[in-house]
């Protein structure tokens, strides 16, 4: 690498497309004869379809047909397939895994019962309204305590164990044991979720909000019997996800059955209520934790056990285990996952699943622990760092978690910090400091890109990997820049396409770590290519060696002389040099393990003359290994701890007790953070390469910024009104009670 394009900020290549509405998204493509679809949801939430009369839709103007379990045709399920990072490019996977109409069983309310066709969106809405759907209703499972009185608990795996806690835990001398609850929370990103499906001679091609064109790809074309090849998924853009977008839901399925029955394209916007119910959410859970100190402060015991929510059709399980395990040092650590059925959609991911939720209730006990040790919260923490992966008795690739814990102290100024609650007041206000420890899995998967150095003096990169608002587009020009010493404006990056060379889902924090490694070896494949142009016959550097040759600033060069590379290639008559890369997961992962670290510090505000409770000030110091884009990085933890605030103080998906329905399926009625509520955030990125990684030593920074502020929040809350709230969201009520 010879440039400093890593690590720059440059604007972001795709900006201009998107500020000025040239960027299209799936709902916004049109074809020509296109038909829209619209669902019919079921209104209640456990039953039996008994009846379908879609007579009186059928006479709204328009309408070509209605789908339905009667006559939706047959299809393949797809087996149920692991996600794996070595086999993420060929993977199949499905949320909802049962088939849209495949029986007359309605397992959650709002569940798709039909389908409207007909020429216009208009249309097709009238119609769905006017389907008359008659169900033998049962009564609903409608949220965990009750799931568990019904059904009681089924093993859901990915447990630990180590020593021997529960004696340990009674023999200690400090003991916490309290349990912690987390709601249903629904995405709701701001692009809908959305198919535009057509067929040609055979051949299936969708634009999709997706974000995993290839893994996509690759579960519907099973779906439909196809292989592979004879299906394209096409996703420039992407109006973000939070992970509710990165498997196939049954609306993908049932516009592409719709478009091959009909012989016309057919468009399918799910409607923003049906969100709440058809396209995932984040399950409720309720977690138990029992940790022990000694005198000196030192933990002697952990134990995690969580039990969340599952639908009736799938096993979903929330890993909220999965961070305790490791982030502090302790030798007695037991972690259980259990589930129980209600009747809702299936759940999935959403931005660090399993973590999200998991640390609210670690860090809120870690704190609880220290207080009860009367150490102070960030000492105590700096005393318990682990300094080996002790789950896996490997060490850490990279961890700086007790520089993150100090800068961000000293830049939060956490030692003015008084510790007695409710000491801290400004004005009306009461002042609360609270602080947690975040980590977050570090994944890389195998991926593959193709690099073009064309004779017209630009270059082309291909890989079908999302850019999901991240500024995917931008680093992958930034990392062509780094090896060729070609300006930006010079490179044109497509991605989101399932034609273009294979690439994992956007989620999870591996893209970066994936993707760029194989973008770099396929630009290096075609630079080396262009050495070859020019040491050949007739070539600048004929008779030399190639491997004598380095390219910087865009030309060829051997120290002596430099030639551009757009001589070379006009001089041999050829269009481009090109260069394809395909790279694996992480290496050693039998010697070393990976992860990120963190720790927020916030100050929260609580007027209790006018029940007013707001966060007022953040500082999250993040390492996540080496920083390509300090901006699209920053924006990254920002737009985290933003969601983490929702998360908090806001956000909880209600259900009607009386039919298990979402009652507050709207940007109306489900409260999250806006403008209004968004603090002062400074965010530290410590920026130390991870060379054992990946050459570039980044890790994934999407997930972290969310993990674990829930319980620096709820901490600054105890800290300002002396009330442990372990039940989110921590709303006013909670406080006034």
């Amino acid at each position: 690498m010879n440039s400093t394009a890593i690590g720059a900020s440059p604007r972001r290549i795709d900006g201009r497309l998107k500020v000025t509405g040239a960027a299209l998204y799936t709902a916004d493509r049109s074809m020509p004869g296109m038909l829209h679809a619209y669902g019919v949801y079921s209104t209640v939430a456990s039953g039996r379809i008994t009846g379908i009369d879609h007579a009186d839709a059928r006479r709204v103007p328009g309408v070509v047909d209605v789908l339905h379990n009667g006559n939706f045709p047959r299809l393949y399920k797809t087996p149920k397939s692991p996600i794996s990072g070595a086999t993420i490019l060929t993977a199949s996977i499905t949320d909802e895994h049962r088939l849209p109409f495949e029986d007359d069983t309605v397992h959650y309310g709002g569940q798709m019962v039909a389908l409207v066709i007909a020429d216009t969106y208009e249309h097709a809405r009238e119609a769905a309204c006017r389907v008359k759907v008659s169900y033998d209703a049962a009564q609903a499972v409608i949220d965990l305590e009750h799931g568990i009185r019904a059904n009681g608990l089924r093993d859901g795996g990915s447990g630990h164990a180590r020593g021997t806690p529960e004696p340990v835990f009674v023999a200690s001398a400090v003991r916490i044991d309290a349990v912690y609850r987390t709601p249903v929370e629904t995405h709701n990103p701001m692009e809908m979720h959305a198919t535009v499906a057509w067929w040609e001679g055979g051949d299936l091609h969708l634009y999709e909000a997706t974000q995993g064109a290839t893994v996509h790809r690759n579960t519907i074309a099973l779906v439909f019997g196809l292989t592979p090849e004879r299906v394209t998924v096409d996703c420039p853009f992407l109006g973000s996800g939070f992970g509710s977008k990165l498997f196939l839901w049954p609306h993908s399925v049932a516009a592409s059955a719709a478009a091959k029955m009909t012989g016309r394209p057919v468009k399918f916007v799910v409607p923003r209520a049906f969100m709440f119910t058809t396209t995932g959410q984040r399950p409720e859970t309720r977690q138990r934790l029992r940790l022990s100190a000694g005198d000196d402060g030192r933990i002697t015991s952990i134990r995690h056990e969580s039990v969340n929510t599952t639908s009736f059709i799938e096993q979903y399980v929330e890993n909220c285990g999965g961070m305790t395990q490791s982030l502090y040092s302790c030798p007695n650590v037991s972690v259980t996952h259990h589930t129980t059925s209600v009747h809702r959609g299936a759940p999935t991911s959403m931005r660090a699943p399993g973590a999200a939720p998991g640390l609210f209730a670690l860090e809120s006990a870690i704190d609880e622990l220290a207080l009860a040790c009367q150490k102070d919260p960030l000492q105590f923490r700096l005393d318990n760092i682990s300094t080996r992966d002790e789950s896996t008795n490997l060490p850490w690739s990279s961890n700086y978690l007790r520089e993150a814990i100090e800068v961000g102290g000293r830049k939060f100024g956490w030692d003015q910090r008084n510790p007695r609650p409710g000491s801290m007041t400004e004005g009306t206000e009461i002042i609360g400091y609270g602080m947690a420890a975040c980590n977050w899995d570090a994944w890389r998967t195998p991926s593959e890109a193709r690099v073009f150095l064309r004779a017209d003096g630009t270059a082309a990169v291909t890989c079908a990997i999302q850019d999901i608002g991240t500024g995917m587009y931008t680093i992958v020009a930034q990392t062509v820049s780094e090896l060729t010493g070609l300006p930006f404006e010079k490179i044109d990056v497509r991605l989101g396409d399932s034609s273009f060379p294979a690439a994992p889902v956007a989620g999870g924090s591996w893209a970066t770590a994936s993707v760029l490694p194989a973008v770099a070896e396929a630009a290096r494949h075609a630079i080396a290519e262009l050495r070859t142009f020019a040491t050949g016959e007739g070539g600048d550097f004929a008779g030399a060696r190639p491997e004598t040759l380095r390219m910087e600033g865009g030309q060829l060069t051997d120290g002596k002389r430099r030639v551009d590379y757009v001589a070379v290639l006009n001089k041999q008559r050829f269009a481009a040099a090109e260069g394809f890369g395909r790279t694996g997961g992480a290496p050693n992962l039998d010697k070393l393990s990976f992860m990120s670290f963190g720790a927020h510090f916030v100050e929260v505000r609580w007027d209790p003359g006018i029940s007013r409770l707001w966060v007022s000030r953040v500082v999250s110091a993040i390492d996540v290994g080496r920083v390509i884009n300090p901006v699209t990085a920053r924006n990254q933890v920002e737009g985290a701890i933003v969601m983490g605030i929702g998360m908090a103080l806001f956000e909880a998906t209600e259900y009607d007790e009386r039919n298990g329905m979402p009652g507050n399926n709207n940007y109306a009625e489900y409260a999250m953070p806006v403008h209004a509520d968004q603090p002062q955030i400074d965010v530290l990125l410590l920026d130390h390469p991870d060379l054992e990684f990946n050459e570039f030593g980044a890790r994934g920074i999407g997930e972290i910024g969310i993990t674990g502020f829930a319980a620096a929040v709820a901490n600054a809350v105890y800290h300002a009104t002396g009330k442990r709230i372990r039940d989110l969201p921590i709303v006013k009520e909670k406080l006034m009670t």
